[in-house]
């Protein structure tokens, strides 16, 4: 789905859900992964290899944390490579580091957020077009992106549409509610009108 329309709120409300706190969440921003040798970091340099102490940014935050929702940020931008090392913990839900020691990925949940087909879902949202039309041109999209044997491997696929101007007001109600209950451990009170609530919808919205 597009920017901003809860992707990443989705998998912090999973990990607060399922592992009672919002921050058993590891993000790895695909975008930082778009070089061959960018594998590396994700499991970890070779030996000789600087770096190769550190340990690999998804290695060592699963093994830190065997029970957290992994999300992997903006998929599509990954080098072909890195589908190589997802496809290892798809299929065996596990993966060795730089160091040979093997992570256990079976308690993790694995969500992979895309932009593909955002284009095609704002043109078929401003002309008034069907959910059925937005998910098509999504499938579309992923399909002629990822190789068949990596999209066999998912469970399933969720579309995000474009929010609505009552879905921005419902959130911006989500969201002030939490603010409240978080002054009021200080002792203090907050009154918001209905006019700054529909305001800040607004600004949300556009």
């Amino acid at each position: 789905g597009p920017t901003g329309v809860g992707k990443t709120e989705l998998c912090k409300s999973l990990a607060e859900t399922l592992f009672d706190d919002e921050n058993a969440m590891v993000r790895i921003d695909m975008s930082e992964f778009m070089e061959r040798h960018s594998v590396s970091r994700l499991i970890g340099a070779p030996p000789g290899y600087v770096g190769y102490e550190e340990g690999g940014k998804l290695t060592e935050a699963v093994r830190r944390r065997p029970y957290s929702v992994v999300l992997f940020d903006e998929i599509e931008k990954a080098h072909v490579d890195v589908f190589n090392v997802l496809l290892q913990v798809l299929d065996d839900g596990r993966l060795s580091d730089n160091q040979g020691h093997t992570v256990d990925f079976t308690n993790t949940i694995i969500v992979m957020t895309s932009n593909l087909g955002s284009h095609a879902i704002q043109e078929i949202s401003e002309r008034g077009g069907s959910d059925a039309e937005i998910d098509a041109a999504v499938e579309d999209a992923i399909q002629g992106h990822f190789l068949p044997e990596f999209l066999n491997r998912i469970d399933e696929k969720i579309v995000f549409h474009p929010l609505k101007r009552t879905q921005m007001r419902a959130i911006v109600d989500l969201q002030v509610a939490r603010l409240v209950r978080r002054i009021q451990k200080l002792g203090l009170e907050l009154e918001i009108s209905e006019a700054a609530l529909n305001g800040l919808a607004a600004i949300g919205f556009d």
